[in-house]
């Protein structure tokens, strides 16, 4: 059956009452003649969708033209008539707007119809341009920790705007998986970390370019099963997806060591498709929901082996018994098939085993009794703050921080957050710093 054909009388079976007759003469009515076969179209239709797929006219012209009764509509003639028909969201399990069809998300966000062409781009213009001032991103990089290189895309003031809306009055209803721990409600650092406090052995992995590789169809499919119908689904993932133009990534320097390059060019490719960019507001929430299916089958495996299971953005963390020891590895490659049939990749230095007899670190903290911070690291402040009170703030403000003294105040508070008494000792420390000098 021809594409348009398929799509014409998907748009006329829902138009009309969803019975063999009225599917039937609304399938006649854009065809040139009344063929045999739109009957028996009419009757599989019905055996697949009981009920109207108002949600989804375009996965209903593709079954259409994959039925038994399609073969004999090969070389009909084109449809004389192209119904345009409604789409309605079918269901709303958590509350959200409801959002029937485009005019419905145009309103919602206040666009008009061209505006929201211009900010979700379905035809690529804006992603495809080299002119930056067409581009919806900015785009700058920084070299992390790891001596490799990360792209940062931040959305121009009136695209933030619309993702931020998105976030707040959306997605922030839609519930990620509960090892989530990171860029929710509640979420810190201290959640992803204590369930494996004072375990036998910690498991540390992290998953490679984890924004970049939440692909637009993953989007897609995270509004879909929110509820929302396709073509308010396809509009949505626009507004929240990015290409990287290629002048852009042509700019970003490849890194230093020769080791990382391979990670480097894989990133290229990620970034070369639609992709979740990091630095939009709604990135964090929408990957968290797109890793749904992992942490539903991460968690699974960690109970398998009698252990747990939590996720702070990218890092994954697994803790278990004294056996674990000498499984490990069998557990790693779980956890690999895992990860790469859900889309994602694990990065390949960033893998760690810790036994409860050497430091065992998450998310910055050391859980080898509670989570708590490092003793190097409060050390260090002590340091600094009573060099401060010797010498002058001035001369230990080796990294030129603009706000040299909430920034000291600031790591004392992520101190204070997990050790109250140290935490308090260094803010006495800290208030008796004279900050003038």
């Amino acid at each position: 059956m021809r594409a348009d054909l398929a799509r014409a009388l998907a748009a006329a079976f829902l138009a009309g009452e969803w019975t063999e007759a009225g599917m039937v003469a609304g399938g006649w009515s854009v065809l040139a003649h009344k063929r045999r076969w739109v009957r028996p179209l009419a009757r599989q239709t019905l055996e697949l969708y009981p009920r109207p797929p108002h949600d989804r006219p375009r996965e209903l012209a593709t079954v259409l033209a994959g039925l038994p009764a399609a073969d004999k509509a090969v070389g009909a003639d084109r449809p004389v008539a192209q119904p345009v028909a409604g789409t309605r969201m079918l269901t709303n399990r958590w509350g959200l707007p409801m959002l029937h069809d485009l005019d419905d998300l145009g309103r919602f966000l206040d666009l008009r119809p061209a505006e929201l062409d211009w900010y979700a781009d379905p035809r690529g213009w804006a992603r495809l341009t080299g002119q930056p001032r067409l581009q919806h991103y900015r785009v700058s990089h920084l070299v992390a920790a790891s001596g490799g290189i990360r792209v940062l895309e931040a959305p121009k003031r009136e695209l933030k705007g619309i993702q931020r809306r998105l976030l707040d009055e959306l997605l922030s209803l839609v519930p990620p998986h509960d090892a989530a721990r990171g860029f929710r409600p509640g979420g810190s650092v201290r959640r992803y970390a204590a369930p494996h406090a004072g375990r036998p052995v910690v498991v540390r992995l992290d998953l490679e370019a984890f924004f970049a590789s939440v692909t637009v169809g993953r989007v897609y499919g995270t509004w879909r099963t929110a509820g929302y119908p396709e073509p308010v689904a396809h509009r949505l993932a626009g507004l929240v997806t990015s290409v990287l133009p290629l002048s852009a990534w042509q700019a970003v320097p490849r890194p230093a060591s020769v080791h990382l390059h391979d990670a480097h060019w894989r990133l290229g490719r990620r970034l070369a498709v639609p992709h979740l960019p990091q630095g939009a507001p709604t990135s964090p929430a929408l990957a968290n929901l797109s890793a749904y299916g992992l942490d539903v089958r991460l968690t699974a495996l960690a109970r398998s082996w009698g252990g747990r299971y939590t996720r702070y953005a990218d890092d994954l963390a697994f803790s278990g018994d004294r056996g674990w020891g000498t499984g490990t590895s069998r557990l790693l490659d779980a956890v690999e098939v895992i990860v790469r049939d859900e889309g994602f990749r694990l990065h390949p230095r960033k893998t760690g085993v810790m036994p409860r007899a050497g430091r065992q670190m998450l998310g910055g903290l050391v859980v080898n009794d509670r989570p708590r911070v490092g003793r190097a690291e409060v050390d260090l402040l002590r340091a600094i703050l009573h060099n401060c009170r010797r010498h002058g703030p001035s001369t230990q403000n080796r990294e030129g921080h603009p706000a040299f003294e909430e920034h000291l105040r600031g790591r004392i508070a992520w101190v204070a957050q997990h050790d109250p008494v140290r935490g308090a000792r260094l803010l006495a420390e800290h208030a008796a710093v004279d900050w003038s000098r």
